[in-house]
Order: structure tokens, then C-alpha cells, then sequence
């Protein structure tokens, strides 16, 4: 198993900018696959982007191209999201997931951080 802690949410206005951080401690080498997940209240969990540890390709969400940039540090066992030009609409709770497979659907990870809270006022 993996164990998954994120940190690093809050309070931004609108075109604000803010960094995720989702560190990783257990057997990572078993969960190759990194997503960040969202979900607002009354809305489904949605993938936002995802990155191997084993390669540097990344993938987004179309909602977030452009604005957000997932990266990894192997040594730290870290991955990031930074998120700029922040809108209203990206407030939800943003999760860290790992997986065996890089794919667009909560239900392919089960690993799960706590959760951190995004608001983004406008």
C-alpha cells in the first residue's frame, strides 16, 4: 500500500495561483501511477492530471490545460500540482491517488490522500 498526504490548499482569488504538493511513503514502487482528483459538493470525483514515477509524460484534464502543470520528485517521493489562473470553478476538494494504471477514472486508483481544500473566489 501507499500512503498519501497533500498539503498545501487554501483561500485564492480568482487568476491566483496555488501549489499542491502529495507526498508518498509505503511501497510507491507498486503504484506507478500519480493523479490528482477533484470533486466538488454534489459533483462526481474528476481526474485533473496524472504522471508516472517511471516517466515524464502528462496528461490533463481539458478544463485544465494551460493553467495547471503536474510534476514528480522521485527523490522526495513528491508530486506537485501547480495551479494558476485559478477560476471559481476549480474550487473543490483535490485529492492525490495512486494506481497501477495512469487512467482518467477514480476507480482505477486505490490509494487516497485525505484531501485538500481549494476555494477560489471571484
Amino acid at each position: 500500500q501507499v500512503q498519501l498526504v497533500e498539503s498545501g490548499g487554501g483561500l485564492v482569488q480568482a487568476g491566483g495561483s496555488l501549489r499542491l504538493s502529495c507526498a508518498a511513503s509505503g511501497s510507491t514502487s507498486s503504484r506507478d501511477a500519480m493523479g490528482w482528483f477533484r470533486q466538488a459538493p454534489g459533483k462526481e470525483r474528476e481526474f485533473v492530471a496524472g504522471i508516472r514515477w517511471s516517466g515524464s509524460n502528462t496528461y490533463y484534464a481539458d478544463s485544465v490545460k494551460g493553467r495547471f502543470t503536474i510534476s514528480r520528485d522521485n527523490a522526495k517521493n513528491t508530486v506537485y500540482l501547480q495551479m494558476n489562473s485559478l477560476k471559481p470553478e476549480d474550487t473543490a476538494v483535490y485529492y492525490c491517488a495512486a494506481g497501477m494504471l495512469l487512467l482518467q477514472i477514480w476507480r482505477a486508483y486505490d490509494c487516497w490522500g485525505q484531501g485538500t481544500q481549494v476555494t477560489v473566489s471571484s
